[in-house]
């Protein structure tokens, strides 16, 4: 990190010198932490980072449990798999871009960063949960329904285990995909108090301090309910192994 910053700097520094107004191109990684720091101190920032929040981590949740069930259905069903596989694959193909476009003619700008967020995070989930559920011990499973061992029991005991480090790779994925995602469709959308609104008037008022201010908002918010996230599935596992 100190090297990137230094470079950074060093980029910043050489803008500033070669050009009139190279500093607003590129502004110097101090000049940004400082508009960060008067930024954090406002009640409109964390309005801001709270409402584009609360509706990524919306669609995340929401996608997520729609791929726990449709995996779980695939996986039992083949004809529900191949009746999903076409739509999974668009989801992964299609440019973010295409989808955010498309869904603004359907979906009022607030809730847009809710649906771009949630179609971005159900591919990996629901495939990762897929591969998961393909790789279950059959013996396992067999032995579970001879001494007709009841569904909460298997459940706890048998398929959470295994399925787990599935899910959690899928989510550290997804996470980060839905952050990109669902700021991207703000910017589009435009929907008033969210971070992309603030990126993008950063961007047409030619504010680079608070362009790259809120860029790195951004990129803290993702790695934040990241860590998090993960650090709850991991105590969810401890917790698991210990009650066995």
């Amino acid at each position: 990190m100190p090297v990137w910053l230094a470079l950074w700097q060093l980029a910043s520094m050489s803008l500033a010198a070669g050009l009139p107004h190279g500093e607003l191109l590129l502004p110097s990684p101090v000049r940004v932490l400082a508009r960060l720091g008067q930024l954090a101190l406002t009640a409109s920032f964390w309005t801001a980072a709270g409402r584009s929040a609360g509706h990524i981590l919306g669609g995340f949740f929401l996608a997520a449990a729609a791929a726990v069930l449709l995996a779980a259905l695939a996986a039992r069903f083949p004809a529900a798999e191949e009746l999903l596989r076409p739509a999974v694959a668009a989801v992964k193909t299609v440019p973010v871009m295409s989808f955010i476009i498309l869904a603004l003619l359907w979906l009022p700008a607030e809730n847009l960063s809710v649906f771009i967020a949630g179609l971005m995070v159900f591919p990996p989930v629901y495939l990762n949960l897929l591969e998961g559920f393909s790789r279950l011990d059959p013996e396992l499973e067999e032995m579970a329904r001879l001494f007709a061992v009841p569904f909460r029991r298997r459940l706890r005991e048998l398929y959470v285990p295994q399925l787990l480090p599935y899910f959690r790779s899928s989510c550290a994925l997804a996470l980060g995909l839905c952050w990109k995602a669902g700021v991207a469709a703000e910017v589009i959308g435009l929907p008033r108090g969210t971070l992309g609104e603030r990126l993008y008037s950063a961007k047409v008022y030619w504010e680079t301090p608070d362009l790259f201010a809120w860029t790195i908002a951004v990129v803290g918010l993702s790695v934040l309910f990241e860590r998090l996230l993960l650090a709850l599935l991991d105590a969810a596992a401890g917790e698991g192994r210990r009650v066995r």
